[in-house]
């Protein structure tokens, strides 16, 4: 899969790309890439904007991708209203994490990017009449991280049924060993809505921290994940606030990740002062480069390596304690699960 095309029009974006439009394997190489990492229907967009005519049969492909990314998005928009309405019944009004909100957010139209579920973050006593209520749904509880990692390591219950998934969160994140509750975040989220329903977001500077981790934490291997934290960059951010919100997380580094390939590779304006203040030690940055090159990963090389995956996981963690210990719950948990 040849992406040096894709790379170069999220690169350039808002503007246009300054290389001429790709033709033959390379024009399908940007089609294959896009559609791999979740951005069929923006690229479609770009190429638009940058003038590019794209072979026949690729542009037939990147239309057809874009309105099959869409279909999908629409039916996880139609699950997020309908799950909005059932909380707002019980006086639950949750943070809307990444997913179609985001996109409504930062994108020129929300169904240019792909989502495959809806994330909400409640508090944690407000779990139990969240999960009744969106059990009304049609919606089960399935056994996802609790019973996979055990209670130290989830940060979200799967509730999933006919309509989709809603993975309801009681933690923003869990990785490395590490997480990120969710209550102070909850207590600075801002008002907003969708599509006429009232949601929560968090406050710009905690969603920059919590992207960053939350692509950091599954290696980059989306392109997708990448980018959002460059269009999030151009809308503007308090950067000493987000450093100071990394700083306040247990694992500020991992944030360095996101943030050091998406100013790299994306050209995201991030200023350099705050990826020296977030950088980990040397040696993790060059590994970093190494896991993290520019060609890996527009290819997602990480993903297609359980081996590789699993070095940058322990060699990239923020704490090799933590992460050893959460590599022994693991294996205590699967030899309970097997028994």
């Amino acid at each position: 899969m040849d992406a040096r095309a894709l790379g170069a029009l999220l690169r350039s974006w808002p503007q246009a790309p300054s290389r001429e439009a790709p033709v033959g394997a390379e024009a399908d190489g940007l089609v294959r890439a896009a559609v791999h990492h979740g951005l069929a229907g923006f690229v479609e967009h770009a190429v638009a904007r940058a003038g590019w005519v794209l072979p026949t049969e690729a542009h037939a492909l990147l239309r057809r991708e874009s309105l099959l990314g869409a279909a999908r998005v629409m039916r996880v928009k139609a699950l997020l209203t309908r799950s909005l309405e059932a909380l707002a019944s019980v006086g639950c009004v949750p943070v809307l994490l990444k997913g179609y909100g985001l996109a409504q957010r930062l994108y020129p139209d929300p169904l240019q990017r792909a989502t495959t579920d809806v994330d909400l973050l409640v508090a944690r006593g407000e779990v139990d009449a969240a999960v009744r209520a969106l059990t009304g749904l049609g919606l089960t509880v399935r056994a996802g991280d609790v019973a996979r990692h055990g209670e130290e390591d989830s940060h979200h219950l799967e509730l999933v049924g006919p309509a989709g998934l809603v993975e309801l969160h009681f933690r923003a994140l869990a990785g490395w060993g590490e997480a990120l509750e969710g209550d102070a975040l909850l207590a600075r989220a801002v008002e907003g809505e969708v599509e006429g329903r009232r949601v929560r977001w968090l406050r710009p500077e905690d969603e920059a921290v919590y992207l960053a981790l939350h692509a950091s934490n599954h290696l980059l291997q989306r392109l997708a994940w990448v980018f959002d934290l460059k269009l999030l960059a151009l809308k503007g951010l308090d950067w000493r606030s987000v450093v100071e919100g990394a700083r306040g997380t247990a694992f500020p580094h991992v944030a360095w990740y996101g943030w050091e390939a998406a100013r790299r590779l994306l050209d995201a304006p991030v200023p350099v002062e705050v990826l020296e203040e977030l950088a980990p030690p040397r040696w993790q940055r060059v590994l970093a480069g190494r896991f993290f090159s520019d060609e890996r990963l527009l290819g997602s090389d990480l993903a297609r390596s359980k081996p590789a995956w699993v070095a940058a996981k322990l060699l990239l963690a923020p704490r090799a304690g933590a992460m050893a210990r959460y590599a022994l719950r693991r294996v205590e948990n699967a030899v309970r699960a097997a028994r």
